[in-house]
């Protein structure tokens, strides 16, 4: 007996088989065995790798082949391991192919340099492992491992191969046939890629294919975990940061944030690469371009490399490109297409990269590319079109204006760059250019914004000494500019479009030397003025003439020279007066005063600036050479007219010069003289404005040059009367002054000046009759011959026949003075008296009669008590004639007591004037006060000589100073003040000048302001008078009074003593004003003398400044006293108090402060420095002091200091700084809280400043930060409670969020977030809230005031800096970030703060996803919390983060809000929470598709059911989401089982709304299921459908029966299951007795057409006992009053007409011949006739004949379907009844008579059966057919009865 052998599997027999395979290939000794086995076994061995079986696939040895092909060299044996390799890869398991990934990588690097094919083979392998590869979370200990797990940490090399080729990846991207490389790659590159050749690689449904985009993708994610360091993984990143793919760019974005700080931009190896990816290589091999947005991105990086300009060949290339994109198409380069937005980000970045290569470059570097650049610059705009763009009449587009804009920009910086190559040669072009540009370039104002840009940058290239060709042709360049108009054509035949002016003057100021004439020639030209020139063109003008603004326009630039230094400028030189002459007044000259008289004078409005700049240079050089000429300040040109008008000294050395350039040196006279020319013509011809100032100009020269000067003008005399009497009196004034002296001299024509003389006498002959202008003629007539007769008096040439003239004249002004009411005649009469007077015409003793010497002073008394200074001034000129006699009588006594009567004349001025005659009174020609009075080059006039008269007036004046009388006491301290100050000088005064002093210091403690402010200067004055041992004893007899050592000196002043009240010094409520103030600076550094040198302080009151004698007096040459620089230097306390003073709130203490300052201190910063502590230890001490203006000068202080300190002087005092400054913010004087105010701005700029610093200044910033945050942060800052102080603390906290990098701000962040969050609630305006609560009133909702509020916080800044704080994150910081923004979520309380957090998460979520995932389950845990809040928009914000949350959140956190949205749906009892879960279901969909597409079958069938939803916003929600997230109705189908579980077991719910929905929802499944339900579908739907069914009536329960009878109709559940059929019947009967009338007439509907569908039951009983009731009820109630009812829409009385009809059709449709018997049959015809007949008679109204008709047509069809031939009687008697039923006298309808025509064709059948039918048939026909008024009706009738007839 056999025993049968086991049968083996078809596994075991593959296994066998390849076995004996293996053990053969073993066995081989032998090439040609082996051969021969190979050849037979090996192509079956292969065909098992595609087995059914794993184990057979399993026993290729994948990895032993891969371990064979590494350590293998043969080729053959290598190839075929690869081969087999990539055969079985995929058919191993998942761990085993992980297990390969080290083996793959291991010696990469290395198997490429053999053999590229393999190594493309190994790196395919590599990425389809890759797919299978778990990542890591990143920063977990898993990614840190990770790099040696999978290999990498082996060799740097394989991993920067690897990483390499995972960039090149992604760069890959073949998308056209036939194309063999893209952006960024070669053809080798993109074979490689390609496995060479093998074309199913990237093919994803292809045999070992992969999707090209989900490998980018996994790449992108290997590069950013552990396995590569950052400078690996940064190019690759770069690559995927501008992929178009943002699963790609947010990726590479994120790896860049973390990366670029390892990366090195100064790696020449690095730079090389960023070029080769943005340039390609060239050749039809190598790799193209990459795209313009890698390209952006490669630039921004480049441009952030100062190494990176000094590849000088790449840079010029970027450019080129980037200005002309096609020309690598030119080259045969098929480059990436560069169009669009890419492009125009591209084109930016490259002039952005130009100017930056402009700005950072070498020098070397910049002279090799910056003349190519801007050639290519140039040619690309003129390629645009020049001046003008091309544009075929239609606006250039944004893009090419823009680009045009940069082009321009980019050539100015380049220029500026390299000037000697691109600016300086000897035609300009590129200077021309430009300019030419500017004028005629009308592409829009942007267009010549970028043009001044671009010729401001070059500007300061011309900044150096020029040599004298460059000079020239930028002068002859400029000079053309200045003529050019706008309209007018250039030389270039170029229509000028814009005035080139300023620019063209600009250049002149800035470019030009000082000494260049043509240049402020040009200033002249500007000042002139043109129709079109703006404000700035003249300001420009006047700078260039200033040599003050000029240098402070071009600033000494060598930082070896000292200031001095810096005086001999070249540049700095002044023009030579000749020169000047010669360009603005010579021959040829615009103003050549050669031309003939009457010629019209061009630019008048510069004619005078041109003469007073003349003037200053003749004055300043004069000066020069004596080296007394002033600095070169703001006030160059009042101090040369100080020098020139009070110092004696300077004026007899000017004359001298004068004297010399006039006798040595022709060009100069000549120049003078044509100067003095011009002046004159100026004058006499009213040239310009101000044409007095030139004829001022003649009298200063006449007075300073020597006479012969004046020949030319002299023979010009005549020329003067016009403007002698002109009726402009400064006109008036200058001329006759100027004819006095011309017309006195001996070289002027006797004919002349008789003819003159002559016109004048006869105005002045008719004063009393003159009016209007005549008495302005009379008025110049009168000064003309008074200044002629006294400098005629004066030459001593009064002949004979003047003589006459005189004594005429002279009664002429006595008759005026004497008789004239008009104050203009007054004026000119005394001005002439006083002139005759002074030089000696009118003697006191010579008075012609009738007049006398009594007479003419009582007149002249009269008029000085009026207050007349011109009358007191005469009086002090006519007393310098007086005899000096002792007896009380005489003239003089009698004058000077006249003067002296003046005291009671209140105005200061008025009592100066007194003071000033007194002192010529006194001393005559040598009083002070008459230094510039004679104006003629001579000796000076003689007078009495005076002996007594100075001593007794000090002795008087002194005396009354001590008098109790407060005139006399102000009145004499004034006299005495003018005395020491123009009488100081003489032995008389010297000897009293103690008792000066002592009689000043009494007044120090007056309670008027003027004597205070008088004594103050006196006291100056004083110590200026004496020699040094005067000076030690008034110091000592000062100290000694303060000390009380000594009481020699009357008047002690306590330091009590007020020195100012409000009105000279208001300082305030402050103790300024005392005088222990002003000694305190004083005091504290122990020198006595400086209170004389404070004492200055009043010198700055108007009243000084008004009065030149007084106003030239400054304060250095007094603080220059060496005892004080020995002082100070012991004595340093000065220096705090000082230096607060000089930022006093009172104008005059501060500018008086200001030149002590500038004094003592020459050189403030080493002051500042050396003395830093004490100076900010005062000013934190004084800001918080008593006295509002010692907090406000500190808080200007402290500004003033920490700007431009390094921060480690004041790091210790920067909390206390902060601290102080926002306590004054709040002070309650307002110009303190404003200083406060501008201190914190100051403090601002330096802390932003700091932060916008490149990396030097990160320590310091982080020093600041760590004060100045928490400081800002705290109840000092934003919590403070003044408004004010928590605004700027704000403003503060965003500039420094807006400013600082990264690093910096980084570990703020966490805090800021916080308080930001909460800041956007508690800054919104109150009232905000107020209309919120008050909408109605304001015809507004809630919901639109909450969308104002959001779209608010939507763009508010502190939005913005709070998205900015979160960019700055990295994981350390975000976990620390979390407890501070979960509080802020959880404590928020407005609507801003709530909505703003949930932004952040938005942020978190899609911006930084990496960091924030690990944390996205605890804050989608929380804001489920949140989501509740009773404001819908902020409940709507908490759901749409819900949404992005889903993204990153946990599947089994995202199933939790699933069920938390169930729950809030079907359990909640707030009906606003079915909103909420709608919503953030909705938001779920939204954000988070692809979460959500996941658990779609956890989620769709409650959003099917809800969508259901009564509630039009929760159904939108829910009905939104369905659409969205299904492909069809079909999709119901894919969920069905799901959604009947959920409805059904929510039919019971205690919530009707939820058991509504349930219901509606499982009746809804009804018609997406098709024509037909499976079986097995209808058994799942019917308890659920009939569950729905089931209960009471409710609004919309009709659903349910309507798809009730879809469901039976598309089913086979009748024939299923008997029960489930009788029990869907007794729903129908059920519902069809319900008592809702409303509901009732659908249910009948539905009753009938279920009675139609089921042919198994007879059910005309139950029908019939249905709506029997209803139809009489309804034939009972027709006669009623129609009122509302329940139902929407529906009056009652229609109500039931409605329920009539369904139900008589209903019970029609109940009638079933086949399922009932004859007798049955006839029995419910009958019974049906009868209601029929009922209801016709009693309401035949539409809906019920229209019921009645459609269901007796069905009626009478089923009734023709019986066999019957032939019918009974009682059918047909029955039937016959029903005929007379379709055609009554009610049918007006025309539908309705359609309707019972249809119904009579039903009848026919049965009419053929029925002789009687028929005949009852065709009379009801024909008798319808004769009132038938329808065509069609008519045609249906008539073939009825056709068919009837036949």
């Amino acid at each position: 007996m056999s025993i049968e052998a086991p049968i083996e599997s078809p596994e075991s027999k593959e296994l066998s088989l390849v076995g004996k395979v293996e053990l053969r290939i073993a066995l081989v000794d032998s090439d040609t065995k082996l051969e021969s086995i190979l050849k037979t076994y090996l192509p079956p061995l292969l065909l098992k790798l595609a087995s059914d079986h794993l184990t057979v696939r399993n026993k290729l040895p994948v990895a032993a082949l891969l371990k064979q092909f590494k350590d293998n060299d043969n080729a053959l044996i290598r190839h075929f391991d690869l081969l087999y390799v990539q055969q079985g890869i995929d058919r191993i398991p998942t761990n085993d192919r992980l297990s390969l990934f080290p083996s793959l990588i291991h010696g990469l690097h290395s198997n490429y340099g053999e053999s590229t094919t393999h190594a493309a083979s190994l790196f395919n392998l590599i990425l389809k492992v890759l797919h299978s590869l778990p990542l890591p979370t990143r920063g977990s200990a898993d990614d840190v491992a990770i790099r040696a797990k999978v290999g990498l940490s082996e060799s740097t090399e394989d991993a920067d191969f690897v990483a390499t080729w995972l960039g090149k990846l992604i760069l890959f991207n073949i998308t056209q046939a036939g194309v063999k490389r893209c952006p960024g790659l070669s053809v080798e590159d993109c074979s490689f890629l390609q496995v060479y050749g093998k074309k199913d690689t990237w093919i994803p449904n292809a045999s070992g294919g992969m999707s090209l985009i989900e490998t980018k993708v996994l790449a992108v994610k290997f590069l950013s975990s552990g396995a590569f360091t950052d400078s690996e993984r940064f190019i690759p990143a770069l690559f995927a940061s501008a992929d178009p793919n943002s699963r790609l760019s947010d990726i590479g974005d994120d790896i860049l944030k973390r990366a670029i700080s390892s990366i090195s931009l100064e790696d020449r190896a690095f730079l090389e690469k960023l070029f080769t990816i943005y340039l390609g290589t060239r050749g039809s091999e190598g790799s193209l371009p990459a795209r313009a947005s890698l390209q952006t991105k490669v630039l921004v990086l480049l441009s952030r490399s100062k190494l990176a300009s000094s590849f000088v060949s790449q840079c010029i290339q970027i450019v080129r490109e980037g200005l002309d994109p096609e020309i690598e198409t030119r080259n045969g380069n098929i480059g990436p297409s560069k169009q669009g937005l890419e492009a125009s980000k591209l084109r930016g970045q490259v002039f952005a990269f130009t100017n930056w290569l402009a700005r950072i470059s070498s020098p070397e570097d910049t002279r090799a590319f910056a003349p190519n650049l801007v050639f290519q610059l140039r040619d690309y705009i003129e390629s645009q079109g020049w001046p003008r763009p091309q544009t075929d009449g239609s606006r250039p587009t944004a893009a090419d204006l823009s680009s045009r804009s940069y082009g321009y920009e980019s050539i100015g910086l380049l220029a500026a760059a390299c000037p000697d190559s691109i600016l300086l040669e000897p035609n300009l072009d590129i200077l021309r250019w430009l300019f030419n540009s500017l004028s005629a370039d009308p592409s829009g104002s942007d267009i010549s914004i970028s043009i001044e840009q671009a010729l401001g940058s070059v500007i300061g290239a011309f900044g150096q000494d020029l040599d004298s060709e460059l000079e020239a042709a930028l002068t002859a360049l400029l000079l053309r500019q200045m003529t050019l108009h706008p309209g007018e054509a250039d030389g270039s035949n170029f229509e000028i479009f814009r005035s080139t002016r300023f620019v063209a003057v600009r250049f002149a100021n800035r470019c030009l030397p000082y000494r260049n004439v043509t240049a402020r020639w040009m200033n002249l030209l500007a000042i002139g003025g043109d129709a079109n020139d703006k404000g700035e063109v003249k300001e420009e003008g006047k700078k260039g003439l200033d040599p003050h603004l000029y240098r402070m326009s071009n600033p000494f630039k060598s930082s070896l020279a000292t200031n001095d230094d810096a005086t001999y400028n070249a540049r700095y030189e002044f023009p030579a007066f000749s020169d000047l002459v010669e360009k603005f007044f010579g021959p040829g000259a615009e103003w050549d005063v050669q031309r003939p008289e009457g010629t019209q004078v061009s630019l008048q409005n510069a004619y005078n600036p041109a003469i007073s700049f003349c003037r200053s240079i003749l004055l300043h050089h004069a000066l020069s050479s004596m080296e007394k000429a002033p600095g070169i300040n703001a006030d160059w040109e009042r101090n040369i007219d100080a020098l020139v008008t009070n110092d004696e000294d300077s004026r007899a050395y000017l004359k001298n010069y004068m004297k010399s350039i006039l006798t040595t040196d022709r060009r100069s006279r000549e120049a003078l003289q044509t100067f003095l020319a011009a002046s004159f013509r100026s004058m006499a011809e009213h040239i310009g404005k101000d044409s007095n100032l030139s004829g001022e100009s003649i009298l200063e020269l006449a007075s300073l040059c020597p006479d012969s000067v004046l020949d030319e003008l002299t023979r010009n005399v005549s020329h003067l009367q016009n403007s002698i009497l002109s009726i402009q009196k400064p006109i008036r004034d200058t001329a006759t002054r100027v004819f006095g002296i011309l017309a006195s001299r001996e070289q002027c024509l006797e004919e002349t000046i008789q003819s003159m003389l002559q016109v004048f006498d006869q105005k002045i002959q008719l004063w009393r009759q003159a009016i209007g202008t005549e008495i302005l003629q009379v008025h110049g007539a009168l000064l003309a011959t008074g200044r002629f007769i006294s400098r005629v008096t004066y030459r001593g040439k009064m002949r004979l026949k003047y003589h006459e003239l005189q004594v005429t004249f002279v009664t002429s002004i006595l008759d005026i003075m004497s008789d004239s009411r008009d104050k203009l005649l007054l004026d000119a009469a005394v001005i002439a008296f006083t002139d005759l007077c002074l030089f000696g015409t009118i003697l006191p003793d010579k008075i012609p009669p009738p007049h006398s010497i009594s007479v003419v002073l009582q007149k002249l008394k009269e008029l000085s008590k009026t207050g007349d200074e011109k009358a007191i001034i005469a009086l002090g000129n006519l007393a310098m004639q007086c005899d000096e006699f002792v007896s009380q009588g005489s003239t003089l006594n009698n004058i000077i007591q006249i003067l002296y009567d003046l005291q009671d004349v209140r105005q200061p001025e008025v009592q100066f004037a007194v003071g000033s005659s007194l002192s010529c009174a006194a001393v005559g020609w040598s009083s002070k006060s008459l230094i510039a009075t004679l104006g003629i080059d001579g000796p000076l006039p003689h007078t009495p000589k005076r002996e007594t008269t100075l001593p007794k007036m000090f002795d008087k004046v002194l005396l009354d100073c001590r008098a109790t009388k407060p005139a006399l006491r102000q009145a004499s301290v004034i006299w005495l003040l003018c005395l020491v100050q123009y009488c100081g000088h003489l032995e008389d005064s010297q000897i009293r000048l103690r008792k000066c002093q002592s009689t000043f210091k009494g007044f120090l403690s007056d309670r008027e302001s003027l004597n205070q402010e008088s004594a103050s200067r006196g006291l100056t004055l004083v110590y200026e008078k004496g020699n040094r041992s005067l000076k030690d004893d008034l110091i000592r007899d000062l100290v000694g009074s303060f000390t009380g050592t000594s009481a020699g000196l009357a008047g002690n002043v306590s330091d009590e003593t007020q020195l100012f009240e409000p009105g000279a010094l208001p300082t305030g409520e402050g103790s300024v004003t005392t005088y222990k103030d002003i000694m305190s600076l004083a005091s504290e550094v122990g020198d006595p003398g400086l209170v004389y040198r404070f004492m200055s302080l009043a010198s700055n009151n108007a009243i000084w400044s008004s009065r030149a004698a007084f106003g030239r007096f400054g304060l250095s040459n007094i603080l220059s006293d060496s005892s004080v620089d020995g002082y100070l230097a012991q004595n340093p306390k000065l220096y705090p108090a000082l230096f607060r003073y000089r930022f006093d709130p009172n104008t005059n203490v501060r500018q008086s402060m200001n030149d002590i300052w500038n004094a003592l201190v020459k050189d403030p910063a080493a002051i500042i420095a050396r003395h830093f502590d004490s100076i900010i230890d005062d000013l934190l001490r004084s800001i918080l002091g008593k006295e509002w203006r010692v907090r406000q000068a500190s808080c200007t202080a402290i500004a003033d200091l920490v700007q431009g300190t390094p921060l480690e002087k004041y790091e210790k005092y920067l909390s206390q700084i902060w601290t102080v400054t926002f306590k004054v913010c709040d002070d309650i004087k307002d110009s303190v809280r404003i200083a406060a105010m501008s201190l914190a701005k100051a403090l601002t700029g330096v802390l932003t400043r700091s932060l916008e610093a490149a990396d030097a200044s990160t320590h310091s910033a982080n020093k600041m930060l760590k004060e100045v945050v928490p400081f800002l942060l705290s109840p000092s800052g934003l919590e403070s409670s003044a408004k004010e102080v928590q605004a700027f603390a704000l403003l503060t906290l965003l500039q420094i969020i807006k400013s600082s990098n990264g690093r910096t701000l980084r570990p703020f962040v966490p805090r800021l977030i916080g308080h930001l969050l909460a800041l956007l609630s508690s800054l919104e305006p109150a009232e905000v809230n107020y209309i919120h609560l008050n909408a109605g009133q304001y015809d507004l909702t809630t919901q639109q005031i909450d969308d104002a509020r959001l779209n608010s916080v939507r763009g508010s800044p502190m939005m913005e800096a709070i998205e900015r704080c979160l960019d700055i994150l990295d994981e350390e910081t975000m976990a620390v970030l979390c407890p501070s923004l979960e509080n802020a979520i959880k404590t928020a309380i407005g609507l801003p703060s709530k909505v703003g957090s949930t932004r952040a998460l938005v942020s978190l979520s899609t911006r930084h996803n990496y960091i924030f995932k690990k944390y996205a389950d605890q804050f989608l845990r929380l804001v489920r919390k949140q989501v509740l809040d009773r404001n819908e928009t902020v409940s709507s914000s908490y759901a749409v983060g819900c949404g992005y949350l889903a993204r990153l959140a946990s599947e089994g956190e995202i199933l939790n809000l699933v069920r938390y949205c169930q729950g809030l749906y079907f359990d909640s009892d707030d009906d606003r929470h079915r909103s909420v879960s709608g919503d953030i279901i909705y938001a779920f969909s939204k954000k988070a598709t692809d979460r959500f597409n996941s658990i779609a079958s956890d989620i769709l069938p409650f959003v099917f059911i809800a969508k259901h939803d009564a509630s039009e916003r929760v159904k939108d929600f829910f009905q939104d989401t369905w659409n969205e997230n299904v492909g069809g109705s079909r999709a119901v189908l894919l969920y069905l089982k799901e959604i009947i579980n959920l409805g059904s077991r929510h039919l019971d719910s205690p919530r009707w709304s939820v058991k509504h929905t349930s219901a509606l929802a499982i009746a809804d499944v009804i018609s997406p299921s098709g024509s037909e339900i499976s079986d097995s579908n209808a058994r799942m739907i019917s308890p659920a459908l009939e569950k729905a069914a089931g209960g009471k009536t409710w609004e919309g329960k009709e659903i349910i029966l309507q798809s009730l009878v879809r469901f039976v109709k598309t089913s086979n559940i009748l024939s299923l299951d008997e029960g489930i059929a009788k029990h869907i019947q007794t729903i129908f009967l059920r519902e069809s007795k319900r008592n809702n009338p409303g509901y009732r007439r659908h249910a009948l509907v539905c009753l009938g057409d279920f009675v139609e569908l089921q042919r198994t039951t007879d059910l005309f009983p139950q029908v019939y006992s249905i709506t029997e009731p209803i139809i009489i009820q309804a034939l009972d109630s027709s006669d009623e009053m129609d009122v509302d009812s329940s139902s929407k829409d529906l009056s009652s009385k229609l109500l039931s007409e409605i329920s009539l009809a369904n139900s008589l059709g209903t019970l029609l449709k109940s009638i079933d011949p086949q399922l009932q018997s004859e007798s049955v049959v006839l029995s419910s015809l009958s019974q049906s006739l009868d209601l029929l007949d009922k209801a016709i008679s009693a309401n035949g109204s539409r809906a019920v004949l229209d019921s009645i008709y459609d269901a007796e047509k069905g009626l009478f069809e089923r009734l023709n379907i019986q066999d019957q031939t032939s019918l009974t009687a009682p059918l047909e008697e029955v039937l016959v009844g029903y005929v007379k039923t379709m055609f009554t006298q009610h049918d007006r309808v025309e539908q309705t008579r359609m309707k019972a025509a249809e119904a009579s064709v039903a009848m026919v059948p049965l009419a053929h059966k029925s002789k009687r039918i028929a005949l009852a048939l065709g009379h009801a026909i024909i008798a319808a057919r004769e009132e038938e008024r329808s065509v069609s009706i008519q045609h249906c009738l008539d073939r009825v009865q056709e068919v009837l007839e036949a």
